[in-house]
């Protein structure tokens, strides 16, 4: 099998050589071939990176069978961004190993871990949306009342705040 390794670290005065070496026993423990290592010295949080939008390229002309990461972190910090990658992976025929956590596409139990996380990651979407949702709720002229200015004069609330207080008190 043709395996892609993808490395990433934060920051300059890190460096990728422990992610490549764990690939690299893994390859030669299983008998891949690596096809080429693409490193990334950028942000997990954004989502193009220059080695990783390579990495994709290359994947979508079938230049390799598999993609190969130490751990999931590395390729994303967004669960969801994580997923719709695999999912191309998947579309494509496109295997993927996350070396230390023993996720494997081409084993069922792989397989298995991946789809867990993928419903995982659907239910805190569908929470996050009902918690938006709920938060909205009675709150659609909320913004419009603040910018009224004699609206707040009427109220007391552009008054001194002794005054204010005073006609609150009486």
């Amino acid at each position: 099998m043709r395996v892609a390794i993808y490395c990433r670290v934060s920051t300059a005065d890190q460096n990728n050589d422990t992610q490549e070496n764990m690939c690299l026993e893994y390859c030669k423990k299983n008998e891949h071939q690596v096809y080429k290592i693409y490193k990334d010295i950028i942000s997990g949080t954004k989502e193009s990176r220059p080695e990783l939008n390579n990495l994709l390229e290359d994947m979508r002309k079938f230049k390799f069978d598999c993609v190969m990461i130490s751990k999931l972190d590395r390729m994303g910090r967004s669960l969801i961004h994580l997923l719709n990658m695999i999912e191309e992976f998947a579309q494509k025929g496109i295997n993927f190993i996350a070396v230390t956590q023993n996720i494997d596409t081409t084993t069922s139990s792989g397989k298995l871990q991946l789809q867990i996380m993928g419903a995982f990651a659907e239910f805190e979407r569908n929470i996050i949306s009902e918690r938006t949702k709920e938060s909205r709720k009675g709150k659609e002229n909320w913004g419009k009342r603040g910018k009224d200015k004699k609206a707040r004069q009427k109220r007391g609330v552009l008054k001194a705040p002794i005054e204010f207080i005073k006609k609150r008190i009486s």
